[in-house]
């Protein structure tokens, strides 16, 4: 009858052992998944590629960020990028600026300035297309209101930012890059969130 109480007590220590250890690894694993977000910040920006977390007021007025530090743009070539806005409803929709020159692989930003002029809430949302037609894979849209569907209250005016870079790899025939965007009315439906932006 005795001689299996040592075999628990080696049974009971050793899992006492295994918690522990279990205990710490989960510890740690939340301890590393916690430090993952500043350290990845801290790696792109030294990178430079921190460019999602980019505010308005990071950017500057003439449409390129204050403390540009990547060293992958083709200072060789200067595109010419025009900006271009259609409204399919009853809202002012058009850009800050006309144009903008950049050179492949520089972070540049523009703004859009949208107003609903009619009486009742609507929601709305924005297409983009390019020309020319082989520009658009080069393209590369970092921040654009296009991604979401808005909702705008009567009378409401917004600014939104247009945060982009084109690809180096942009065949050397191309010096000018067409941006349009079609803001829209989506018919019996409304967005749950309005974007933060400046009011016009």
């Amino acid at each position: 009858m005795n001689g299996p109480q040592p075999n628990n007590r080696a049974l009971q220590r050793d899992n006492r052992v295994l918690l522990r250890k279990l205990a710490f690894i989960a510890v740690l694993m939340f301890g590393f998944g916690y430090a993952l977000v500043p350290l990845y910040r801290a790696i792109c920006e030294a990178l430079g590629i921190n460019v999602l977390s980019l505010s308005e007021r990071q950017v500057t007025g003439v449409g390129k960020p204050a403390n540009s530090g990547n060293t992958q743009v083709d200072r060789s070539r200067t595109i010419t990028v025009e900006f271009d806005a259609n409204a399919r409803g009853p809202f002012d929709f058009k850009p800050a600026q006309r144009s903008l020159q950049v050179h492949p692989g520089e972070l540049a930003t523009v703004m859009y300035e949208f107003r609903n002029v009619q009486s009742r809430t609507l929601a709305a949302q924005a297409i983009p297309s390019y020309a020319p037609k082989q520009a658009t894979a080069h393209f590369n849209k970092l921040e654009c209101f296009c991604f979401n569907e808005y909702t705008l209250a009567p009378g409401q005016s917004k600014q939104w930012p247009v945060v982009f870079v084109i690809d180096p790899k942009l065949p050397k025939d191309v010096s000018t890059i067409t941006l349009s965007y079609t803001f829209f009315e989506v018919k019996g439906k409304l967005a749950a969130t309005l974007p933060q932006g400046n009011a016009l």
